[in-house]
């Protein structure tokens, strides 16, 4: 995410607009609150050292911490590692489709709030979880509704505090997850949706 995602961070009223005019729900209240259900869901599987990939201000982070979980947030917001660690929470400033400590070796890859978007190419980035998380592994996902398909789009972040710069996002279906998770070298283990949220946990389907 750049920089300009510092007004959703602070909690400021803003939304997501496509190249196309749609104006979209961002969420970003959520990101401040406690783990919802949902979140829960998701965070019930995180049993050993997590990358929490796009972790915004660190509500998942640092609740695995407090709960005994080793885990460390990446974003490329350096204010969202600034409110990760104010609330007790790890994250490093990077790009996760750069170097990232602990390659092969992270128990589990979390991709929340719909993060499969990053960088607009989701086979791209599944595949790059896959070389980040070890052989016995999963990575947890967020994606849309079945139905959904792959979209790709130009979008900023717009508000009464100014727009972003645009940038490649993406959105994906659950269903339309699984065959490109195989071509990633993952295997789909399961789907789940709770509060109208679908998820999805992947494992590598053969050693590196």
């Amino acid at each position: 995410m750049p920089d300009t995602f510092t007004a959703a961070l602070l909690d400021h009223d803003c939304w997501l607009e496509t190249a196309g005019g749609d104006q979209l729900p961002l969420r970003a209240q959520a990101w401040h609150h406690e783990p919802s259900a949902a979140d829960e869901a998701l965070l019930a599987r995180c049993t050993g050292p997590t990358l929490d990939v796009g972790c915004g201000p660190g509500r998942l982070t640092s609740t695995l911490l407090r709960r005994g979980v080793l885990s460390v947030g990446i974003d490329s917001s350096p204010l969202a590692v600034t409110l990760t660690g104010l609330r007790g929470g790890i994250a490093i400033h990077g790009n996760v489709l750069g170097t990232v400590p602990g390659e092969g070796r992270w128990h589990h890859v979390l991709l929340a709030d719909s993060n499969i978007g990053i960088g607009g190419d989701p086979e791209a980035l599944l595949r790059r979880a896959r070389r980040l998380v070890a052989r016995h592994g999963t990575v947890l996902i967020e994606a849309g509704p079945p139905g959904l398909g792959l979209h790709r789009e130009q979008v900023r972040i717009a508000g009464r505090h100014g727009d972003s710069a645009w940038f490649p996002w993406a959105w994906l279906g659950v269903d339309t997850l699984r065959a490109l998770a195989t071509r990633a070298g993952l295997t789909c283990a399961e789907t789940w949706h709770r509060e109208l949220r679908w998820f999805a946990e992947l494992r590598p389907h053969s050693p590196r």
